[in-house]
């Protein structure tokens, strides 16, 4: 049972009605008895709502910053009207409005009711449940109750650095000799012959064929295809840590590090498979979150949007040895190994750089890392003594940046360390001078 507005401002009125009636006590009990009586008779007579048939119909997948209906169908079985207020309890993240609906459902009748969803965040949005009041004629009071109508709509990565896509397949057309700028390099795939000109290497001229034309002849390559990229991602702790802004508004500030990540991943993967190569996916902090393997290139990218949506980032430090055991039980012929994680300097001295050298003794190693730009902001700073106690720390933690950019490489790894709206393209550009040397 619930009372409404109607009722408080009765019992207001009722209170008028006592203050100038001769007898108080008689009064009041009057009000009251009335007011009972107008209630009891608001609730026998308002629509039932334990019989109520719900059930819901609507979209459940959506992409992050974009906005998606979910229905709400109610059937009355009763006899009499339902005529009152919904409310679709959501999580706060999942952005639902309006958060109340009106409801009006004759008697062996239903009614489609429509919620929009906003979520601001990644991941699997469940609804919490549906509370139905039904008023009585006289509005006073209300039948309460709620039901469970499960559903859940996923929110999968928006995917921003799709707008970088364009120019990269551009790049790599031009290494696959779509386009006149053929190259070559160790590792590569022979292409054809063409006749010399003035400017190609000597070192690219094919001597029998030119004997046999009886003129000078090159060879063209164009980078292998078929190869296959890894992509690993940390979902440990520093993963968790919010740098840049919103790319949506309404969101928090910020995105987690393993959001960019994963934006990252999805632009390498779309340019992999576009270039025939064959892309995999690892999740990973102290256990397998996620492995995805074998998605045929049509399938690949929302195979991975999917495999990616669930996945939050763990408050546990990350098994770096585990991490590099799972990715060599995984990947038993040479491949590009692309590690998406954070350059921080406890994590990697403690965790992988101790077991780096097993990974890059077998596979290529890419590292990609992405930076926060507020320390680049406060190592800017001067004016005041807080600010330059701020910039010094900040150009510690710099400091610390390259000197394990240093070590890893070092070891023969490659690292792409960017901001976090240029760790995408960074890392299709290392990608692709990875291809053009021949080096995948």
């Amino acid at each position: 049972m619930a009372l409404t507005g109607r009722a408080g401002l009765l019992a207001a009125l009722g209170t008028l009605v006592v203050l100038v009636a001769p007898d108080p006590a008689m009064a009041v009990l009057g009000v009251a008895l009335l007011l009972a009586a107008l209630v009891l008779f608001d609730l026998l007579f308002a629509g039932g709502v334990r019989d109520l048939r719900l059930h819901r119909d609507g979209e459940r997948l959506v992409r992050l910053g974009e906005s998606v209906t979910v229905g709400l169908v109610v059937e009355n079985p009763g006899r009499r009207r339902v005529r009152g207020v919904v409310r679709d309890a959501w999580p706060p993240s999942a952005g639902a409005a309006p958060r109340r609906l009106r409801l009006d459902v004759p008697a062996g009748q239903r009614r489609r009711l429509v919620t929009t969803l906003t979520p601001t965040r990644r991941g699997d949005r469940e609804a919490v449940s549906v509370t139905v009041r039904s008023l009585g004629p006289l509005g006073l009071a209300a039948r309460q109750g709620s039901h469970l109508v499960p559903w859940s709509v996923r929110v999968l990565p928006p995917f921003l650095s799709r707008k970088h896509l364009p120019a990269k397949l551009a790049r790599l057309r031009e290494l696959d000799g779509r386009h006149p700028a053929l190259v070559r390099g160790q590792g590569t795939e022979f292409d054809s012959l063409r006749e010399y000109v003035v400017g190609d290497d000597v070192r690219s001229i094919d001597w029998r064929a030119s004997a046999r034309r009886s003129d000078v002849v090159v060879r063209t390559w164009r980078p292998e295809r078929d190869r296959r990229v890894l992509i690993v991602l940390d979902t440990g702790r520093t993963s968790a840590g919010r740098v840049g802004v919103a790319p949506h508004p309404g969101e928090p500030s910020g995105w987690p590090r393993l959001d960019w990540s994963m934006d990252a991943a999805l632009l390498l993967a779309a340019l992999a498979s576009r270039a025939g190569d064959r892309v995999d996916f690892l999740a990973h902090d102290r256990t397998v979150r996620a492995w995805l393997s074998g998605a045929s290139r049509n399938d690949l990218l929302s195979s991975l949007v999917n495999a990616m949506a669930p996945i939050e980032a763990e408050l546990v430090e990350a098994d770096g040895p585990g991490m590099v055991a799972a990715v060599l039980a995984r990947a038993k012929r040479r491949c590009l190994v692309v590690l998406l994680t954070d350059l921080n300097a406890a994590a990697m001295e403690e965790g992988l750089l101790p077991v780096l050298p097993r990974l890059s003794s077998r596979h290529t190693v890419l590292v990609a890392a992405v930076a926060d730009p507020r320390v680049a902001a406060m190592a800017s700073g001067r004016g005041t003594a807080e600010l330059v106690y701020d910039a010094a720390a900040a150009e510690r933690l710099r400091g610390e940046r390259r000197r394990i950019t240093a070590r890893l490489r070092g070891q023969g790894v490659e690292v792409v360390d960017a901001p976090p709206e240029g760790l995408a393209p960074a890392l299709a550009d290392a990608y692709l001078a990875l291809k053009a040397a021949g080096r995948l």
